[in-house]
């Protein structure tokens, strides 16, 4: 094990670079942070390094072939964005996943509030979703308080980048209905009948789903506001209509 003392050293500016799309997208990686991150991550096979700042820290069953440090706690509080570092984070690859058919599908477009996104990818991880697939404009689903609020669902089932204008002709091609989360032109959602394969359709926290894309769903659909609220959270709506759709 590796020992870094200085919050100026070399590996700390590293993986703190990680916490910006741009450093994960150069290098392909991303880091997490906290006890139940690195275990679902180290379940998962992604994990390149593995940071603690103290060795009883360290999980069991560790793959040899990773990396593992001991950092001081001023070197590792220099490298982690959370205001109580759980003292164990890890450097991860980025899981790629391969172009396959999907039956049940969460589609997100332009979501930009990484908790939402988190929230969202959890939430199609609960409802046994086949894949989540992040449409322009969505924010990256590997910001620190993305993966902090999917609570590991990353490491559960693929999350894929598309554009949502070429995704859903394809959806349509093998026969998926593709249901929208709209108030326009829809039906309440408890008057279309789930079970089987269907995609769905959240869009964004202000301005909703692009009205392009609205076109292109065979239906969209609401849930119904009862009380004085103007709106609900996408991400409760989201839960609401997936599950609904599982039947």
């Amino acid at each position: 094990m590796k020992y870094i003392e200085s919050a100026k050293n070399a590996n700390i500016k590293q993986w703190k670079k990680l916490h910006t799309k741009k450093e994960r997208t150069k290098t392909g990686q991303f880091l997490v942070e906290g006890k139940h991150l690195v275990e679902e991550a180290l379940k998962s096979g992604v994990v390149k390094e593995l940071m603690v700042t103290t060795p009883d820290m360290l999980p069991a069953d560790i793959q040899p072939d990773i990396t593992l440090y001991e950092l001081s706690e001023e070197a590792f509080s220099a490298m982690t964005e959370t205001e109580t570092p759980q003292h164990i984070a890890a450097v991860c690859t980025v899981p790629v996943f391969e172009e396959k058919k999907y039956e049940r599908i969460l589609l997100l477009d332009a979501v930009q509030d990484p908790g939402n996104v988190g929230t969202l990818i959890r939430t199609a991880d609960a409802a046994g979703l086949d894949a989540v697939i992040l449409g322009d404009g969505t924010v990256d689903a590997f910001n620190g308080k993305t993966l902090r609020s999917a609570q590991g669902s990353h490491f559960h089932l693929p999350i894929l980048k598309q554009t949502l204008q070429k995704a859903i002709p394809a959806l349509k091609e093998q026969r998926i209905p593709v249901y929208g989360s709209a108030l326009s032109d829809a039906k309440e959602y408890k008057n279309v009948t789930g079970k089987g394969p269907f995609a769905l359709i959240v869009g964004n926290e202000g301005a909703g789903i692009n009205p392009e894309i609205l076109q292109m769903t065979d239906q969209n659909l609401y849930v119904p506001i009862y009380g004085k609220a103007e709106s609900l959270n996408v991400a409760i709506a989201a839960a609401v209509l997936v599950y609904h759709l599982r039947g």
